[in-house]
């Protein structure tokens, strides 16, 4: 559910802070106020297309932001946080979204940077715009197969079936791989064993390379290392050397020490010098009496790690890398070796697992078509009273190739599912995507959003032409669904008619102004007298009378919305 909402420097608005609240609430404005503008600045921060022609004039950005309450219901928004990492806040996530005029754009979910469709991605799981935006779900032909099924309340047992034809498929690949000719079983055998003996053959051992390349570089340079050392070992030794010189200094500062006590650390720390110099010199001197060159040593470390530079290319970048390739190899040998006995077992569990799909398949495929005339019928009885009394409405099912023992499937079953409508009696049934009335398809979908009010995870509806060509008693049953759907979902609904507006909770005015030169849309909620005056002006068309107040208030007496 929205519950607030932030807009800065979106095309006409400079400045608007609205909250929202449960049920039903009107946007309402004189025409060309800017009214789709507010519902363009939210399909923005839902993930909507963006581009620089929504900043407004003389601005370098648009920001928009708002804050959605995610119910415990609505599990799959929920689902969707965590396998992102993303934690709500006393159930709440605040959603923020920015354009600049450079082109840049971002959008955040809490603190996480999240991508445009990412953001789309959560916020579809809890919202519905119907009208000439995005969103519009009901136009999604594999989004029709999800409403049936939630209808039916089915949706655990496409996701059982959905698992068995997931490990069904990875089976099936596997048996075909294991049932490659015999010729290309063989020779992937052979492959196979020679470089296993191969690898076996090396006999490597973690780290080794590195140890090997060390010592290479220490025999290949021989001659220039046993020289270096020995130049050292004549600095550390002899009555001029560093420690012959260290030692002086020590008879020297202990003197000095013994004349003056203060100069006690630096003997310490001299004598530490000295200590240590001397052990570096004994050992360096270690060091150059066991140098040795031992050219046939040489030769072998340069074959050794020859033959690891040829295993890396083949197997792996490292000696762990080409074990594993090794591992790996033998498996495989084992399981081709024993093809025949794997193929057998392979087969009989996929046999098994088509039966169970066939099974659940089929009683899956019953129920929707059970909960389809039931659909069908309860569609038509609303649309009926939205003004559509000649519509058809109809959940065409179709039943991929099979017969009473196979049955080609999908993932989700083994139905294609597509909602097919005819406005008018005597026309032929077309797919509802191809509905060119935007007030038509609202009609459908806030007949299929009722029907639908409590398998749907969806906790906000935004309609914005469902008043197009109707007014009157229609309109009045309109607004009637609107505000008994609300008492379920979040309803938003901009509207031009008074007797749509009156049902709400909540209203919101949009208005426009101008204000040192420059055209600017705002927004705010009107009650009481405001509303009233606003309501009269719809009865009057974008103006009021004495009459339409009169009448206005009658209406929300009537509806009892006045605060």
């Amino acid at each position: 559910m929205l519950e607030d909402l932030s807009i800065q420097d979106f095309a006409l608005i400079d400045s608007v802070t609205l909250d929202f609240f449960p049920g039903f609430t009107i946007l309402s404005g004189e025409t060309g106020a800017g009214k789709s503008i507010l519902i363009g600045a939210l399909t923005f921060l839902l993930g909507g297309k963006a581009d620089l022609d929504s900043i407004r004039s003389g601005a370098s950005e648009a920001r928009v932001s708002g804050t959605l309450l995610i119910p415990e219901t609505a599990q799959s928004a929920r689902d969707w946080m965590a396998e992102h990492g993303i934690t709500l806040e006393n159930n709440r996530v605040l959603l923020r979204r920015m354009i600049r005029s450079t082109g840049k754009s971002a959008a955040w979910i809490q603190d996480t940077p999240v991508t445009r469709n990412e953001l789309s991605e959560l916020t579809s799981f809890v919202f519905d715009i119907h009208g000439q935006h995005a969103h519009q779900s009901l136009l999604r032909v594999d989004e029709h197969r999800r409403f049936l099924d939630a209808y039916a309340g089915i949706g655990d047992e496409v996701s059982s079936f959905s698992k068995i034809y997931a490990e069904l498929a990875q089976k099936k690949r596997s048996l075909e791989e294991m049932s490659a000719s015999d010729e290309q079983r063989i020779r992937k055998i052979e492959v196979l064993t020679f470089s296993v003996e191969e690898i076996q053959a090396a006999k490597l051992r973690v780290g080794e390379d590195a140890e090997l390349e060390g010592e290479e570089q220490r025999l290949s340079q021989y001659e220039k290392l046993h020289a270096l050392t020995e130049t050292l070992s004549e600095f550390f030794h002899g009555p001029e050397s560093v420690v012959g010189i260290l030692k002086k200094s020590r008879s020297a500062l202990a003197s000095a020490a013994g004349i003056d006590s203060s100069l006690s650390a630096l003997e310490t720390r001299l004598d530490t010098t000295y200590y240590e110099v001397q052990d570096i010199a004994d050992e360096l001197a270690s060091y150059t009496n066991a140098l040795a060159y031992d050219p046939s040593r040489l030769e072998f470390i340069e074959e050794r790690l020859s033959l690891i530079f040829k295993l890396k290319q083949k197997y792996g970048e490292t000696i762990e890398h080409i074990q594993q390739y090794a591992r790996d190899a033998e498996l495989q040998l084992e399981q081709l070796r024993n093809w025949e006995i794997n193929k057998g077992s392979l087969e009989a569990e996929i046999a098994e697992l088509e039966k169970e799909a066939f099974r659940k398949g089929r009683i899956i495929s019953a129920k929707r078509a059970e909960a389809s005339e039931r659909m069908q019928q309860s569609v038509e009885d609303i649309l009926r009273q939205l003004g559509m009394p000649g519509t058809s409405f109809r959940v065409a099912i179709s039943l991929k190739d099979g017969n009473d023992r196979i049955q080609t499937s999908g993932p989700y079953g083994f139905d294609t599912v597509e909602f097919m409508i005819s406005p008018n009696p005597g026309e032929p049934l077309r797919p509802l995507a191809r509905i060119a009335s935007g007030g038509e398809l609202s009609r459908v979908m806030l007949a299929l959003k009722t029907v639908l009010a409590d398998a749907d995870e969806t906790t906000t509806l935004i309609f914005d032409e469902i008043d197009t060509g109707i007014g009157g008693e229609v309109a009045l049953a309109v607004g009637s669904h609107l505000h008994s759907l609300s008492q379920r979902k979040q309803i938003l609904c901009i509207t031009h008619l008074a007797s749509i507006a009156v049902q709400a909770d909540n209203h919101i005015k949009i208005e426009k102004r101008t204000d040192s030169g420059k055209t600017l849309t705002n927004a705010y909620p009107v009650a009481g007298r405001s509303r009233i005056e606003e309501v009269a002006r719809m009865l009057a068309g974008d103006g009021f009378s004495n009459a339409s107040v009169q009448h206005a208030e009658e209406l929300l007496q009537r509806y009892a919305t006045v605060e």
